[in-house]
Parts: C-alpha cells; sequence; structure tokens
C-alpha cells in the first residue's frame, strides 16, 4: 500500500509539471519562475513522497542501528530514577574519585556515579571534606568524566568489557564547602555551570535542607542544572556539629528531616542522600516523597545505596591492620591485602636482582650496533674512568662527613 501510494504520488505530481510547463510555453511570457496553484500543488505532493521514502529510511534504522552505535537510552537520568523507585527497582550509587575508579564503577553497570568532596579525606589525606576547593573538586570530576566516556566508547566496539551492563552512569559532583552558601545564589549558580561545562557532570549536589538551602537548589534547577541534596549528617558542617555525628535520633529532629525533605522536593531536586540516620526515620522520609531516596548508613528502606569505592572494596585493608572502616559499610572486598602483597612482592624481586627478567627486557640493540656501541666508549674511557672516581671520592667524603655527627645526637 506504501509503495503504490508513493508511486502514485510521483506519477501525479509528474503529470502536473507537464501541464505547468506546457501551459507556460503557449504564452508570451516566461512562466518559469512564476509561482503557480499547479506548481504549490505539484511541491506539496512532492515533499509527500520523500517524506514517505524518509519515514521507511527513518524506520528501518531505528530497528537496526548501526553495529559500534550506543542507544542513547542506555543512559541514566534524573526522569529515569525516578521511574526506578515507582516500579520499586533499587538504585546503585558509588562514590569514585579518578579515572581508573570510575572505569571500574562503570564497567560494573552502577546507576549513578558521585564524585565527593570525600575525596579530600580518602585520596588526599585531610582529616575532613572541608579543605576541598572547587579547582580541586573539578579536576576529579573531569577524570571521573573521562573514565566513563573510555568505558562508553570501548564497550562500543567490545561489548564483553562492560559484561552486559550497558548502562551509562549519571555523573553527580559534590559542591565543596564554600561554593553555594551564599545568600547571593548566582555564587552557587556559576560552580554548578563550572561542574557541567569544565568537568562534564550531569548535576550536582549540595548539602541541607534549610529554607535557604531550598532556595539555593531552587535557583540552581531553575537555570537548568539538576540537583541532588543530602540530609542528615552533613560532613562539610563538622565545624558545627562537633564530629560525624547520626541525626535523627529524637522525634523533634527526626520530624524535622521529613519537614527539610519535603521542602528540597519542592525545590525541584531529583534525587535526595539520607546519611547516617535510624532505618525507621529514612523509610518515612522516602515514603513521603515522589523522588528517589539513597541511603548511606540509613537502612534497607529507602530507595537506593551508596558507598564509597575505596571502602567496599577495602583498599585500605592490611593483614595486620585495618584501617577505620565506617559502621555502615560492608567491604565486599580485600583489595589491599592484594596491594600490600603485590608491593611486597615487587620489593623482594628487585632486591633480589629477580626483576626484570629477560622476559620482562624487551628491547635488545642489533650485534653491530652493540660493536659500534663498544667502538665509541673505547675512545674516552679514560676520561670517565677518571671522572668517576673524583665523583666516587666526593661521595665517599660526604658519608664520612654526615657519620660524624656533627650537628648533634639525631
Amino acid at each position: 500500500m506504501f509503495r503504490l501510494g508513493t508511486a502514485a504520488a510521483a506519477r501525479s505530481s509528474s503529470r502536473l509539471l507537464s501541464l505547468s510547463l506546457s501551459s507556460s510555453a503557449q504564452g508570451h511570457r516566461n512562466f518559469a519562475s512564476k509561482v503557480s496553484a499547479l506548481s504549490l500543488t505539484s511541491k506539496k505532493l512532492l515533499g509527500t513522497a520523500a517524506a514517505a521514502r524518509s519515514s521507511q529510511l527513518l524506520s528501518s534504522s531505528s530497528s537496526s542501528p548501526p553495529q559500534g552505535h550506543r542507544n542513547f537510552a542506555s543512559k541514566v537520568s534524573a526522569l529515569s530514577l525516578t521511574s526506578k523507585k515507582r516500579k520499586g527497582n533499587k538504585i546503585t550509587m558509588v562514590t569514585a574519585y579518578d579515572f581508573p575508579s570510575s572505569v571500574h564503577v562503570a564497567r560494573a553497570g552502577m546507576d549513578i556515579i558521585l564524585v565527593g568532596d570525600s575525596v579530600g579525606m580518602v585520596e588526599l589525606g585531610y582529616d575532613t571534606t572541608q579543605p576541598m576547593t572547587m579547582d580541586a573538586m573539578i579536576h576529579h570530576a573531569a577524570s571521573v568524566r573521562r573514565g566513563v566516556d573510555f568505558v562508553e566508547k570501548t564497550s562500543a566496539t567490545n561489548p564483553t568489557t562492560t559484561n552486559g551492563n550497558e548502562r551509562i552512569p549519571l555523573l553527580v559532583g559534590d559542591m565543596p564547602l564554600g561554593s553555594y552558601e551564599y545568600r547571593d545564589t548566582d555564587v552557587a549558580l556559576r560552580n554548578a555551570y563550572r561542574f557541567i561545562k569544565e568537568a562534564g557532570m550531569d548535576a550536582v549536589k549540595i548539602e541541607g535542607g534549610s529554607a535557604r538551602r531550598a532556595h539555593t537548589a531552587h535557583q540552581i534547577v531553575e537555570s537548568g542544572v539538576a540537583v541532588m541534596g543530602h540530609i542528615g549528617l552533613l560532613p562539610q558542617a563538622i565545624s558545627v556539629t562537633g564530629g560525624f555525628r547520626a541525626v535523627g535520633r529524637t522525634a523533634t529532629r527526626a520530624r524535622q528531616l521529613v519537614d527539610e525533605a519535603l521542602r528540597l522536593q519542592d525545590a525541584g531536586i531529583f534525587a535526595l542522600v539520607l546519611e547516617c540516620m535510624p532505618p525507621n526515620v529514612a523509610r518515612e522520609v522516602t515514603e513521603c516523597l515522589e523522588i528517589p531516596t539513597i541511603g548511606i548508613g540509613a537502612g534497607n528502606q529507602t530507595s537506593g545505596q551508596v558507598l564509597v569505592f575505596h571502602d567496599m572494596l577495602g583498599m585500605l585493608s592490611h593483614p595486620h591492620h585495618e584501617a577505620f572502616m565506617p559502621k555502615f559499610c560492608k567491604k565486599y572486598a580485600s583489595v589491599g591485602h592484594s596491594i600490600q602483597e603485590g608491593l611486597q612482592d615487587f620489593r623482594k624481586d628487585v632486591e633480589g636482582g629477580q626483576f626484570p627478567s629477560e622476559e620482562y627486557t624487551p628491547y635488545a640493540m642489533k650485534e653491530d650496533e652493540k660493536k659500534l656501541f663498544d667502538n665509541l666508549l673505547e675512545k674516552d674511557a679514560d676520561d670517565r674512568h677518571r671522572r668517576h672516581d673524583e665523583a666516587a671520592d666526593r661521595y665517599v667524603k660526604a658519608d664520612e662527613y654526615e657519620k660524624l655527627n656533627l650537628y648533634g645526637p639525631k
């Protein structure tokens, strides 16, 4: 039916064009460029035929996308996360800070990667998250973005690298202390834009559920940037709280958390992190919201869960010493043990002269080049030996000088 309609339209168009041309030939004036009712009808018919052919081509292309091209539908979005909550499907989020970790997390098929300001404590050695700056966060967020892009590109040509997990995680940049709290919300907006433009993030996260914080979230959302909220334990507010403490253990404070959650939802956030609160409180917050909640130390009744990459994999673990681990964190691997074993084996091999063996020494000279090299060395052998002896003498004297401890006991 489709083919007959297309052919009929083409034949009709051809007849109309012939009539138009013959009528212009009979008159004295040249009507070749004159728009007429017939030419407009012809255009419409030609457009119908072209549209039909275009529709056929689009239909065939959508049914079998070219090999190597990923479907944009596999990209996790704020809307798809809300849909997961409504369907009762749990959401997975991992906090990662660099290229290698984001590659692993993306390949594992997580829904969200949070580039958290906890990088200051986990990777940079700070006692709190407070020292982190926007420049530092942009640096780490951009690295995570490149890791996800790498997985997307490689999985397009080699799907086995993702073990069948075709989703592309949503990327969230954690806005550090001092980047969004000002009354002038333009400061927050400028920094949110930096995460999107400079680091390639999909959204940003801010802490707190006060009216002012909700207003800031609303301004950012209204300006085109998706916002994830965060209530409960607020690591950036450690100066006020006096430490990392669970929140919502009293009825009054728990009720405040419910109000904060509703306030942030009204401001337009797409998801809410609930940190270190009783499970019944987290459940109530989750049930009164349409948006999903992501729990960390808040029980299993939230819409999803988040853990830090290094914590959940035991990156800092050691056979004789277990580094501090949050009580809410389940360790799914002991990567730190393997890391220590590998490093110690490397040290032993080097000290014992076993590494690198011939197997790991792939670069060699041709025999004629070896002879030429030896001849070049012979030309100034005496001078090199003299310089070697002079240098050795200097270092021996320096070593003996230090052993005298002239600056007192150490």
